[in-house]
């Protein structure tokens, strides 16, 4: 799918550069339009481009032959999109950010410049199934086309419908990011899974978040980059590798990047994040970001000198993902394990409970319960004669002996008085 080439629009530079030659702002053009100023600000941004009526609208606002007349932002739209828009294609809602210190390269010049085929949407690029962004084409009520924003979800919607819109959109490219960032299909597999169970044990805060994607990506990214996997059997032994040797010279030298900086190229070359939106996902300063790309890029063009453009870097990116066909598993599935995942957790947890009670009731009812005073040590006895063994007998004995033998056994015989 590719744009209509009814009503050209310049580039988001000079969409910026015409609004301000115009002296309008941001909410001007956002209130002459018809949408947000968040809006407004992605589409200077590159992020988005507008399509339909409101792409002619906004040629003619930027050419001058609109009159602009309103001078005050309609808030009603930002809100109920915060509030009711569970999926979002773009976390642009916060204020500009400030640009980078001097000595850090501005994120310009990091940047590939807006490209109709190459741009972070994942339906432009070159493969029919979109490889490293969300599928708009599974998004709950997108407009036409491929750049279009997803409309704020319908209030009436059940949490698990919510759930279901949310990983129909995410969960496809997400899969194949991750598998960039570790190499192993299943791991990836896994690590979405466990991001969308974990975002489904905690979906309140996940829904009234204001970038639920973003915060299923980064639950997903810390899982697929644990360092615990190495100890567990499966994960020792490596997967097969792409089959086309280019994929495979890729995919080899991401994997010899350190995680955080194979982390922040995925997201800023791969996702198409800005540069202060991949340095709060990777928690890390701005300064430090730029760094980090700037060195894996470096690392990459020095192992692959064809893949030193920014555009290529993306380009291939998605095509290394685009190839492996990776699919995830349905979201009834994810949400059922999760929830008996959480059954198991509460059910041990009540086991483990039990045996505590027990083991405690138990060492009440053996333990003493009154003082016994503890046995005296032993001591030394001064005085006692020592214990002499028999030996042999004297002569006094001896003759004291034959006399005793000698004598009759009764005892001497009784004397009888005799009369006088």
């Amino acid at each position: 799918m590719t744009r209509t080439p009814e009503t050209p629009l310049p580039s988001p530079k000079e969409r910026r550069r015409l609004r301000e030659a115009q002296s309008l702002s941001q909410a001007d053009v956002a209130a002459v339009v018809g949408v947000t100023r968040a809006t407004v600000r992605s589409w200077e941004n590159g992020r988005t481009t507008p399509r339909g009526t409101t792409r002619d609208v906004y040629a003619r606002l930027l050419a001058g032959a609109e009159e602009v007349t309103p001078h005050q932002e309609n808030p009603a739209p930002a809100l109920v999109g915060a509030a009711t828009d569970p999926v979002q294609t773009s976390p642009d809602h916060a204020e500009p950010t400030p640009e980078p210190p001097p000595e850090t390269p501005p994120a310009s010049e990091l940047a590939p410049k807006p490209d109709p085929e190459l741009g972070p949407d994942p339906a432009l690029a070159p493969k029919p199934e979109p490889a490293l962004g969300p599928d708009p084409a599974l998004a709950p009520k997108p407009e036409p086309g491929p750049d279009a924003e997803l409309e704020p979800l319908s209030p009436s919607l059940t949490p698990a419908q919510a759930f279901d819109a949310l990983y129909a959109f995410c969960a496809p490219a997400l899969v194949r990011q991750t598998y960039l960032l570790t190499g192993r299909r299943e791991l990836a597999r896994e690590s979405v899974e466990r991001a969308f169970q974990l975002a489904w044990h905690r979906w309140p805060e996940v829904a009234m978040d204001r970038y639920p994607a973003g915060w299923v990506r980064a639950t997903a990214y810390e899982f697929a980059l644990s360092p615990w996997h190495r100890l567990r059997p499966r994960h020792r032994n490596p997967e097969p590798p792409p089959a086309a040797p280019a994929d495979r010279a890729l995919l080899d030298v991401l994997l010899q990047l350190p995680p955080v900086y194979r982390r922040t190229l995925l997201l800023y070359d791969g996702v198409g994040l800005n540069l202060p939106e991949t340095a709060a996902e990777t928690e890390a300063s701005t300064p430090a970001a730029a760094n980090r790309l700037l060195h894996a890029r470096e690392a990459v063009a020095t192992r692959l000198p064809e893949l030193a453009e920014p555009k290529e870097l993306h380009r291939r990116l998605a095509e290394v993902a685009s190839a492996e066909r990776l699919r995830p598993a349905k979201p009834t599935t994810v949400r059922w394990g999760g929830e008996q995942r959480a059954r198991h957790w509460t059910r041990a947890a009540i086991a483990f409970t039990v045996v505590l009670i027990g083991a405690t009731t138990l060492t009440l009812r053996t333990a003493p319960d009154h003082y016994e005073p503890p046995l005296a040590p032993g001591a030394t006895v001064h005085g006692v004669p020592p214990r002499v063994a028999p030996g042999p007998l004297s002569a006094e004995e001896l003759a004291l002996r034959a006399k005793l033998k000698g004598e009759m056994a009764s005892g001497p015989e009784r004397l009888v008085p005799e009369a006088g």
